[in-house]
């Protein structure tokens, strides 16, 4: 969600807060709470639609119509974009700003690969100050909203830390078991062209990430579940890794049933590519394992 004046078109808000399970109500800390618990267990962090050859944008408009009607996800920029959009629309003061995701020693370059919400004007006795740091564009980071405070919280199965990071912004730091190490943050408002060519090249380049390993993950309150190719694997509570899955039906079925990944609005010969190119990346990966 960037500053700006865009509103949830009303059906596209109904579908959204359908398929979250909630009701529209008046703004507060529990139903902000309740949101975004919802949003981290229903709207899975995916990077399917790049394998599949669709062309997506970063705008926070059309991230929420797919997140309604396809029942698809998205990466920080789509999930926390039309998450600030919803909340947006029931009321919710609430803020997008230019993050960087570091999976080792601090980079300045990360800045502007990771969208960041916060939402303000909800005091509670746990946190007066009425700030809260929200994102579900992390993946298997936080299942809720945080206090905009310093300190240590558990969000099982991690202990995550917040702590300012100099003048005007904010870092989290990760628990050591999970996929990255530190997330900083400003606080200054974010525009849409703080984001476009860190979308460019992680939907686009051969070295990226997300290129090379296309993936879903879904959080919840006891862990996370992710699928990494044909691997699905449940990190915390009732942890395993499952042989890979060998067959196109199966595997479309295993998004569907445990990610809520519908494909009924791609086409065939996407969802051809989409398993096409899986397949290979995972070939490619067992034979650097010598597989």
């Amino acid at each position: 969600m960037f500053e700006s004046s865009d509103e949830l078109v009303p059906a596209v808000r109904a579908a959204y807060l359908a398929r979250l399970g909630v009701d529209a109500e008046p703004p507060s800390a529990d139903a902000l709470a309740l949101i975004v618990h919802r949003q981290a267990e229903r709207v899975p962090y995916e990077t399917f639609w790049i394998p599949a050859g669709e062309k997506w944008s970063i705008d926070p408009a059309q991230a929420a119509w797919r997140i309604a009607f396809a029942h698809r996800g998205g990466y920080c920029y789509h999930l926390n974009g039309a998450l600030g959009m919803l909340l947006r629309s029931l009321g919710y003061a609430v803020h997008g700003h230019v993050g960087g995701v570091q999976a080792g020693a601090p980079n300045p370059d990360a800045m502007g690969n990771h969208l960041v919400l916060t939402v303000t004007g909800l005091p509670t006795d746990a946190n007066p100050s009425g700030r809260w740091y929200v994102d579900n564009g992390l993946g298997d980071a936080l299942h809720g909203p945080l206090p905009l405070a310093a300190g240590a919280y558990v969000q099982e199965p991690f202990r995550l830390t917040l702590d300012q990071a100099g003048d005007g912004a904010w870092r989290l730091t990760h628990d050591p078991a999970g996929g990255f190490r530190t997330m900083t943050w400003s606080t200054r408002p974010a525009i849409a062209a703080d984001f476009l060519a860190k979308h460019e090249w992680l939907s686009t380049a051969p070295e990226s990430p997300f290129v090379q390993v296309p993936m879903a993950e879904r959080r919840d309150a006891t862990g996370m579940d992710v699928i990494r190719g044909l691997v699905l694997a449940r990190v915390g509570a009732n942890a395993f890794t499952a042989e890979p899955i060998t067959g196109p039906s199966e595997w479309f079925d295993v998004l569907a049933d445990v990610f809520d990944l519908r494909f009924d609005a791609t086409s065939p010969e996407a969802r051809q590519r989409l398993w096409d190119t899986v397949l290979h990346a995972h070939r490619l990966w067992q034979d650097s394992q010598g597989r």
